[in-house]
């Protein structure tokens, strides 16, 4: 059983064809530093959040952190503590995470995460978790990763509002 996926046709045609081509992440740091960042472009008004999500999908973390550090909002937090857990900086991640608080998301992994096989208490367990099983090829880190990716693209409430503008 899976959790249910991102759906790019409830997005602008232009953010939708981004969505359809986002990579399953690694629970690690990804290719932050190892490969050049797209052209600048601009987000025609979007939400900085939404920006910084979007950067870690691709696996941009150093320009998602440019983006998350500034924002001083749940969200921000939100973005900023995944950023930290792919690092990997575990006890800088926990640290945006209590930042965070309660959080929709956050909600929708304890009900969701099961389905692939982790059960999510709360994100402070989640990061000992990735730290337990990155880079072991095993199952776990496969769910790890699962909750990542679904967490990431169900995110927060300013993803889903953002996209539109920045799609246009």
């Amino acid at each position: 059983m899976t959790m249910p996926p991102l759906d790019p046709n409830a997005y602008p045609p232009t953010l939708g064809d981004l969505l359809r081509r986002l990579p399953l992440g690694p629970a690690g740091a990804g290719h932050s530093g190892s490969r050049r960042a797209p052209g600048p472009g601009s987000d025609h008004g979007g939400v900085p959040a939404c920006r910084a999500g979007l950067w870690l999908a691709f696996d941009f973390l150093d320009e998602s952190h440019k983006i998350s550090q500034d924002i001083d909002s749940p969200d921000g937090s939100f973005w900023h503590g995944i950023m930290h857990r792919r690092e990997p900086d575990p006890s800088n991640s926990k640290y945006w995470w209590r930042r965070v608080g309660s959080h929709p998301v956050l909600d929708r992994l304890v009900q969701q995460s099961p389905l692939v096989g982790y059960a999510f208490t709360d994100p402070h367990a989640f990061v000992d978790f990735v730290e337990r099983v990155r880079d072991t090829g095993t199952t776990d880190e496969e769910a790890a990763k699962r909750v990542q990716s679904w967490s990431g693209s169900c995110s927060s409430t300013t993803f889903h509002a953002g996209v539109s503008r920045v799609a246009h």
